[in-house]
């Protein structure tokens, strides 16, 4: 690719009024207001002070901004260009959004998380965003260390995080998140909590998973919901309130004394082999090669806890440990095996609930989401401020996800960045013709022309018929 004129001859001017860089924010944007995003935010969030007022508007803005690839509070500036205001009403300058946010209270941020969680709802009542759900839904619980850099952060502490399998102290905030997915959807956020930088994983766990269980059954998670959960989750508060929810729980087990001695217990007749992908089968055996084997056996948590015990299923997975040795001659004697324990109450077979624990990387999928779009900055020294954007970034989330499964199939499970360079990083030209009626100029040949039509079609109806 090379260009066609020299660069002599080659002029640019910032001064056409007609230009939006931007175009598709018209549907994402009639979808959120379909969805009732400014009466939600209007009916739940009261931030006080001077700053505080018209929340429905300056939300819906920082909304439109994380959806079109705004990550701080200087990006919103984006909005404001070219016909953007002949496309949209009540549009903020970025000091007048960060001054909102800064107004926010510990209780605003409450409000703001239920409008999100409503939101939600509302988003999949008008896109099929969780398919299967009446058949079965998981919930995946999970935090993560949001790395900051300013010294006048509130809640900034060190954490331990992990950067290429290490774990290590890294300074920052600390965000909690709950994802519900089924086995054929991308995940969707149905709750999300900012917490001080040097947090426990499960401190305030317990009532995320009940939001966030109850979030899941007003979306159509009407079937079987497993909440899905790593080691740092495993005690009893945080599985009573899964519980008490109506949900399956599956949570990773530290390994203790107890653990390891009900591990002992199982005998070597009840593992059985994992068909991985990559396993192989061996005619002469008649089984699947494997270094993995899993088994079960019933185990009793939280006993010493008075009227907290639960007796459930101990699934173990156990993978052949490597002998570093080999290469210097020293065979083993017996083989040595690594132990990962699941505990849980699933319904499904062995096998079978042992894999879908280990999808519960997908949680992952979202932080990748949120990390390279809104949440590449936590922008406000103010801890509510920073909560406030952690939600708002969720609603962003969420509609970019109802966005690609109105769009086509494979924009259903597409990642945030694609969606939003192949649907709302669309140059577009305004041409006004009769009263009011509006043209919207697309590059012709564009290569996803088909699924922003689509997506048009669903979040604003069919065109009117030319006369």
């Amino acid at each position: 690719m090379r260009l066609l004129h020299s660069l002599a001859k080659t002029y640019a001017s910032f001064d056409d009024p007609n230009l939006v860089s931007h175009a598709g924010l018209v549907p994402v944007m009639a979808l959120a207001e379909d969805a009732g995003l400014a009466d939600l935010v209007a009916e739940h969030v009261r931030p006080g002070g001077e700053c505080g007022v018209n929340a429905h508007l300056k939300v819906g803005c920082l909304v439109a901004g994380m959806a079109a690839g705004a990550d701080s509070i200087d990006d919103m500036g984006l909005l404001r260009h070219g016909a953007m205001r002949t496309l949209f009403g009540g549009v903020r300058a970025p000091s007048t959004l960060g001054s909102h946010l800064r107004c926010y209270a510990w209780g605003n941020v409450s409000q703001l998380e239920k409008a999100g969680r409503e939101f939600l709802i509302a988003l999949a009542g008008l896109a099929p965003l969780l398919p299967g759900a009446a058949t079965l839904a998981f919930i995946d619980i999970d935090s993560m260390q949001k790395r900051v850099y300013g010294h006048k952060k509130q809640g900034a502490r060190f954490g331990h995080t992990k950067i290429q399998g290490k774990s290590l102290l890294v300074r920052g905030l600390n965000a909690l998140a709950a994802v519900v997915s089924t086995p054929i959807a991308a995940p969707v956020i149905a709750a999300t909590r900012l917490r001080g930088g040097n947090a426990a994983s499960a401190r305030g766990a317990a009532s995320l998973a009940a939001q966030a269980i109850g979030t899941a059954r007003e979306a159509g998670c009407t079937g079987t919901i497993v909440v899905r959960l790593d080691s740092a989750f495993y005690n009893a508060a945080v599985i009573g309130a899964i519980r008490r929810g109506g949900a399956r729980f599956s949570v990773t087990v530290p390994m203790n004394a107890g653990i390891r001695a009900a591990i002992a217990d199982i005998g070597e007749d009840a593992w059985t082999a994992i068909e991985y992908p990559r396993a192989i089968w061996d005619d002469q055996l008649g089984a699947w090669v494997s270094d993995a084997e899993v088994a079960e056996v019933e185990y009793t948590a939280f006993a010493s806890k008075k009227g907290q015990a639960v007796t459930a299923r101990l699934i173990v997975r156990r993978v052949r440990d490597l002998n570093k040795q080999a290469g210097a001659g020293q065979d083993e004697l017996f083989p040595a095996w690594r132990y990962h324990a699941v505990f849980t109450d699933s319904p499904f077979e062995l096998v079978q609930a042992e894999g879908q624990h280990r999808d519960h990387a997908v949680v992952e999928q979202v932080f990748a989401d949120i990390t390279s779009g809104p949440l590449a900055h936590m922008p406000s020294g103010v801890f509510a401020a920073n909560a406030a954007w952690l939600s708002i970034a969720a609603m962003a989330h969420n509609l970019l996800r109802a966005v690609g499964v109105l769009a086509s199939l494979p924009f259903a499970k597409a990642r945030a960045a694609t969606i939003r360079r192949d649907l709302i990083a669309v140059a577009a030209r305004i041409a006004r013709h009769g009263r009011g009626h509006l043209t919207l100029h697309l590059p012709e040949g564009w290569h996803r022309e088909h699924e922003w039509l689509n997506l048009l079609d669903a979040a604003c109806g069919p065109p009117a018929k030319a006369a």
